[in-house]
């Protein structure tokens, strides 16, 4: 069965028997999978990451697979603003920076306090323009022998829409990788790969500054006791609340009380919201690119209209 089910809830999202249909394969290495994917809709295309092969790779319905852009510095995590300009994190040149529509790069984010920041590996752009980013420690191979942490921190940060602040929300992960807002953008949620954690904590998200209310850390979902292959890293929210999340088996899919509810049984690295009623979730494995028709709309990306 494709689908495992949990929850009478579960079954409003999805059937048992719907497969997800694999698009493309050959991807990944060593040095990273394939990841960061994002749906362009006026476009109608997916844009992810090669990571291991330094490059962007777009992904067109009846076009089939292309290579987008070379040289990205191994880029991870990928969103857009709310301009509709591409922002990615890189592990190489260890920034967040923004596409702009003449080709030139903004950097967002790549010191803190003057130290350089680790490996940024995901982002997420809030609707009123902030971005939100989290930083594990470097990796080998994945960052280069010779990248040496400054930061002895393992965070979540926050930088202004304008780019002039930047301040670190979360101070205590030991992997912080995928990070998604509720519907209603009251609550971020963060999850943490190292398996001695591998879990998602919810924080509450302060309307006045946008900044994290650090007492508010609450364990959403704990996914330790399941000893599948597979662990938490992409995660995306539908228009319900439910939160999306790679762990062991797959997909899981967990209600906005925090129960898990089911998993969409494969093998997943990171996924997006995508065609034109937002109710598909195209997915990478570590090699693959591959898609799921859900009964759920996600959240857009960007949210709401193109400024």
């Amino acid at each position: 069965m494709p689908i495992e089910i949990l929850s009478d809830a579960m079954k409003r999202i999805v059937s048992s028997q719907q497969d997800a249909e694999q698009l493309a394969e050959g991807f990944g290495g060593k040095l990273g999978p394939a990841e960061g994917p994002v749906w362009i809709k006026e476009g109608g295309y997916l844009l992810f990451h090669d990571i291991h092969n330094s490059r962007r790779l777009k992904w067109h319905p009846t076009e089939g697979l292309s290579v987008d852009k070379e040289g990205t510095n191994n880029a991870n995590g990928m969103t857009r603003d709310r301009q509709g300009r591409l922002v990615a994190c890189h592990h190489f040149t260890r920034c967040v920076d923004r596409e702009e529509p003449d080709g030139s790069t903004t950097v967002i984010a790549s010191t803190y306090h003057g130290l350089k920041i680790n490996r940024t590996n995901d982002v997420v752009v809030k609707s009123d323009g902030a971005i939100y980013f989290t930083d594990p420690p470097p990796r080998p191979p994945i960052t280069p022998p010779g990248h040496v942490a400054e930061l002895d921190i393992a965070g979540v940060y926050r930088v202004s829409p304008d780019l002039r602040q930047i301040n670190l929300v979360v101070r205590d992960g030991v992997y912080p990788n995928g990070l998604a807002f509720s519907p209603d953008e009251k609550t971020l949620y963060v999850n943490d790969t190292n398996r001695y954690r591998k879990h998602i904590r919810a924080f509450d998200v302060e309307a006045a500054t946008g900044l994290l209310d650090p007492g508010s850390a609450r364990e959403f979902c704990d996914m330790k006791g399941d000893d599948r292959p597979g662990f938490p890293d992409g995660m995306k929210v539908d228009v319900e609340g439910n939160v999306y999340c790679t762990g062991p088996g797959g997909i899981w899919v967990i209600s906005p009380q925090g129960e898990h509810i089911g998993t969409i049984l494969t093998q997943a690295i990171n996924m997006a919201w995508g065609d034109d009623d937002w109710t598909t979730l195209y997915f990478t494995g570590r090699s693959t690119l591959n898609r799921i028709r859900l009964n759920i709309p996600g959240i857009p990306v960007p949210r709401g209209d193109l400024d």
